[in-house]
């Protein structure tokens, strides 16, 4: 039977932290900086296999249609349609692949205002008590009950990022966002760690207009306390 690879995210990161041990030395004294990306974060959707085959069909499967900077996770070709209590609706709403254990729709604030929906900010996969709502695929309808979030705002580390900047998975950082005449200060910005993970700031839309971060000059991390 084949035994499947780690990914190369992986391997790099558990190759680094040997080089660096072998060398006596600790990951933090490393003069470069890592490369920090901050993207703004669409709202979407994440989905189980099961509730994918409800809206999509028996033995639907996830397709690619855009690589995202996380190792192996995509925009996938399918989209949905998100009706709130006020009978208001956004289409088009894309899920991310591959498939997860629970099914969780992300917005930004101005999405939930619009729909009239009182939608939490949590870490993803914290949807206990959240709120719901109606999804509609081609194939069929699922009532959500909970699962709709506001995403809280993160930066995705793996051990080498964490030890550069000194935290630890699920502290806060401070991220600063220099852009002309609106230079903004993000506090509250929780660090999630993974050997799998790629060094990346996911703010939600609202979040990214406020600091106009397309025309950012500049973006930095600060460790808070």
């Amino acid at each position: 039977m084949a035994v499947p690879l780690p990914n190369r995210t992986l391997v790099e990161s558990l190759i680094r932290q040997s080089l660096y041990a072998q060398l006596g030395r600790e990951v933090s004294t490393v003069a470069v900086a890592p490369t920090l990306v901050v993207n703004s974060s669409a709202r979407h959707m994440h989905i189980t296999q099961e509730n994918l085959e409800i809206l999509f069909g028996k033995g639907s499967q996830l397709t690619v249609h855009k690589w995202l900077y996380q190792e192996g996770q995509f925009a996938s070709g399918q989209t949905v349609t998100l009706v709130g209590p006020r009978d208001r609706i956004i289409p088009n709403l894309r899920i991310l692949g591959p498939c997860r254990n629970l099914t969780q729709i992300e917005l930004a604030n101005t999405d939930a205002v619009y729909l009239g929906i009182n939608a939490p900010v949590r870490a993803s996969g914290d949807i206990k008590g959240s709120a719901g709502g109606v999804v509609i695929g081609p194939k069929g309808v699922i009532e959500m009950k909970e699962g709709i979030i506001r995403a809280a705002r993160h930066v995705h580390m793996s051990p080498v990022d964490t030890a550069f900047y000194g935290v630890k998975g699920g502290e806060n950082m401070t991220l600063l966002v220099e852009s002309p005449k609106c230079t903004t200060r993000f506090d509250d910005l929780l660090v999630r760690a993974d050997p799998s993970f790629k060094l990346e700031v996911h703010i939600d839309t609202d979040e990214a207009n406020c600091c106009d971060l397309v025309r950012a000059r500049r973006c930095e991390l600060i460790r808070q306390g």
